[in-house]
């Protein structure tokens, strides 16, 4: 199994590893490919993502991902993300760390950074002091940065989306609850997708020590040999045979 070189001790205190990239680069399935590998290990590992993560966190996903969300400012927008991230930290990821858990989230204030911050024009230094003020300056022990063509990753992005509203949309017709799509993000232009890009790629040269960006385009299985070495070197932890 992937996981046999994998982390076998942690300290007392858990670790916080995120996971950033575009929409399409593969981070939900990474993110459970390594939880899985540190389970077989012995570890406990939380999965979580944003925005979500908790009932109220659920709940400001739909209105911010939903395409039918229209007319929220950039800035109305950024406020939303801080506002699931702040219940988020408080009610699952702090007290996770805090038993000694490992905490894998899919996104989190390096999301802003890239989205809001460079996507929306709206500037690095009103996502830093907001997540200062917040968050409590909370940082990961290690972001992974899944990096590819952002064409390539905003396309399987979209063709997902759609598949996933597709479905919702055929449970509904046979009486289920209908589910909001996730495609507003999605409907932006290229122009939008490559400030985003540069905005990942400028967050991992300022923080090297957190920030790897691994390559993404491979097959999941080489992506996630990749991802277990950096886990592995930069959490400086011993493995087991």
């Amino acid at each position: 199994m992937p996981g046999a070189d994998i982390i076998s001790t942690m300290s007392r205190r858990g670790k916080f590893i995120t996971f950033e990239g575009l929409d399409g680069t593969g981070k939900s399935t990474q993110l459970r490919k390594l939880a899985g590998s540190l389970r077989a290990a012995g570890h406990k590992v939380v999965e979580t993502r944003e925005p979500g993560g908790t009932a109220t966190g659920e709940k400001i996903r739909r209105v911010l991902l939903d395409s039918a969300t229209q007319g929220l400012s950039p800035s109305a927008e950024m406020a939303l993300m801080f506002a699931s991230r702040a219940q988020h930290i408080a009610q699952v990821i702090q007290p996770a760390l805090d038993h000694g858990q490992i905490v894998l989230c899919d996104r989190f204030t390096d999301s802003t950074e890239a989205y809001q911050g460079y996507g929306r024009k709206l500037g690095s230094e009103d996502v830093l002091n907001l997540h200062r003020i917040l968050c409590g300056d909370l940082q990961p022990d290690l972001t992974i940065l899944l990096d590819s063509d952002p064409a390539m990753s905003v396309g399987r992005a979209k063709r997902r989306n759609q598949r996933a509203s597709d479905r919702a949309n055929n449970n509904s017709r046979k009486g289920a609850s209908k589910h909001a799509d996730e495609n507003r993000f999605e409907q932006q232009n290229r122009a939008f997708f490559a400030r985003v890009h540069e905005g990942y790629l400028a967050i991992a040269a300022r923080e090297p020590q957190r920030v790897v960006a691994v390559d993404a385009s491979g097959t999941p299985a080489q992506t996630h040999r990749r991802i277990l070495d950096v886990v592995g070197q930069k959490l400086k932890v011993a493995r087991s045979a």
